[in-house]
C-alpha cells in the first residue's frame, strides 16, 4: 500500500471494465477504500459506492470517455466459466473475451490521452501440465511454463472455430485472449497479462462459498485423485498485487497473479475443513464430480484440471504477501465470512 502511494501521491482514475463480477467488486472496493476514483464499465449498472457505467463490451459508446486520461484501465470483461462446455459456451466465453479486448484495443488506440497502463486478464490455465520423473506437478512460472492450448481433440466433433475444442479449451482461450491483447497497438500504454489464478474471497456463490458449503456439510474430502494442484490467491493479495503492478512502471507483459504456495487438492481441502472445524469430508471420485456436474451445469474440469502456476515475476519484483500459505488463508476467510453471518 504505502509504495504506490508514495508513487501516486494522488488518487488514480481507474477503470474496470467487466467489473462487475467477484473478482472485480473486490477491486472497486480495495481501490475506492484507497481513495481512488472507480468506474466500472457494465452491462446492468447497480446501485454500489463506486460509479458504474453502461457498456456491452462490442460497441463503442459514451463510455470511452472514462478512458480518457484514465490511470489505469483494469479489463475483466468475459463470460463465466462456470458452465456446461458445450459448443455454443466455450463459443461465447471465448468470444466475450477476445472480443471486448479487441474493443478496448481500438479505443485506447483512439484516445487523445489514453490510460497510462492497461491490465487484462487472463488465466493460470494457459500453460501445459509438466510432470517430473515421479509424476508430480513441477512449478509453473512466467519463465519456465510452456503454454498449452495446441492439442486436438482426438473424437469430439469440432464447433465453428476448430480451436475451441473441449481438451485444452482453457489454454486456448487464454493463449488467443493475451493474443489479442498484445496484438493491440497502444504504444503509449504500458501493458499487463494477469494470468491469474482462482481467486478466493468469503462471498457466496464464489469458488471459496462453493468449497465451503461442501465442507460444512462433510462432503468436503479429496476431489478426484487429491494429486491435481489448486493455484489460487485471498482477495486481498489479489487486490494489492494489482496495486502493485500499476504503481511500478518497469513491468509488463504476463505476469502470474497466485499464491507462492499451490498444493495439492487432498491438502488443500484437508486445511478448508480444519479452517471451518470439520473432521471429515467424504471424498468425491472422479467419476461423481463428472455426474455431479452434469446436474449442477458447470464443468468437472473446474476442479479436476491441475495448475501449479507460481508467481516468479512477482516475487523478483519484491512483490509480498499477505497471504502466501493456503492454511493461514482458508482461516482467514472463514473468519470473515462467520463475521459477515452467511
Amino acid at each position: 500500500m504505502e509504495i504506490i502511494a508514495a508513487v501516486n501521491p494522488r488518487p488514480l482514475r481507474i477503470a474496470l471494465p467487466g467489473g462487475s463480477g467477484q473478482v472485480g467488486q473486490a477491486l472497486a472496493r480495495h481501490f475506492q477504500q484507497q481513495g481512488h476514483q472507480v468506474t466500472v464499465l457494465t452491462r446492468g449498472p447497480y446501485a454500489a459506492p463506486w460509479q458504474t457505467v453502461h457498456w456491452d463490451g462490442e460497441q463503442t459508446g459514451p463510455w470511452t470517455e472514462y478512458l480518457e486520461g484514465a490511470d489505469a484501465c483494469i479489463n475483466l470483461a468475459g463470460r463465466s466459466v462456470n458452465c456446461r462446455y458445450d459448443a455454443a459456451n466455450r463459443q461465447a466465453i471465448y468470444d466475450s473475451r477476445i472480443h471486448s479486448t479487441q474493443l478496448l484495443g481500438r479505443v485506447i488506440a483512439s484516445l487523445a490521452e489514453p490510460p497510462r497502463v492497461w491490465l487484462n486478464a487472463s488465466a493460470a490455465t494457459i500453460y501445459e501440465r509438466a510432470l517430473d520423473a515421479n509424476g508430480v506437478d513441477l512449478p509453473l512460472d512466467e519463465a519456465t511454463g510452456v503454454l498449452g492450448g495446441d492439442k486436438p481433440s482426438a473424437n469430439a466433433k469440432p464447433p465453428a472455430n476448430r480451436w475451441l475444442q473441449r481438451r485444452g479449451f482453457s489454454s486456448r482461450v487464454a493463449r488467443d485472449w493475451e493474443a489479442a491483447f498484445f496484438a493491440a497497438e497502444t504504444p503509449r500504454t504500458r501493458k499487463v497479462a494477469l494470468r491469474s489464478a482462482v481467486v478466493l474471497s468469503p462471498t457466496a456463490g464464489s469458488a471459496f462459498g462453493v468449497l465451503s458449503n461442501l465442507v460444512r456439510l462433510s462432503l468436503g474430502g479429496r476431489q478426484g485423485n487429491g494429486r491435481q494442484f489448486v493455484s489460487w490467491i485471498h482477495e486481498a493479495d489479489y487486490a494489492r498485487a494489482v496495486e502493485f503492478l500499476i504503481a511500478h512502471e518497469e513491468l509488463q507483459g504476463p505476469i502470474n497473479i497466485a499464491a507462492p504456495n499451490p498444493l495439492p487438492n487432498r491438502e488443500f481441502m484437508a486445511a478448508l475443513r480444519w479452517a471451518w472445524d470439520v473432521p471429515n469430508g467424504v471424498p468425491a471420485p472422479s467419476l461423481a464430480i463428472k455426474l455431479g456436474a452434469i446436474f449442477l451445469r458447470t464443468e468437472p474440469e473446474l476442479v479436476l484440471q491441475s495448475c501449479r502456476a507460481v508467481p516468479g515475476r512477482l516475487l523478483d519484483a519484491g512483490f509480498e504477501f499477505q497471504f502466501p500459505d493456503w492454511p493461514e488463508a482458508a482461516e482467514d476467510l472463514v473468519r470473515q465470512w462467520k463475521s459477515r453471518g452467511d
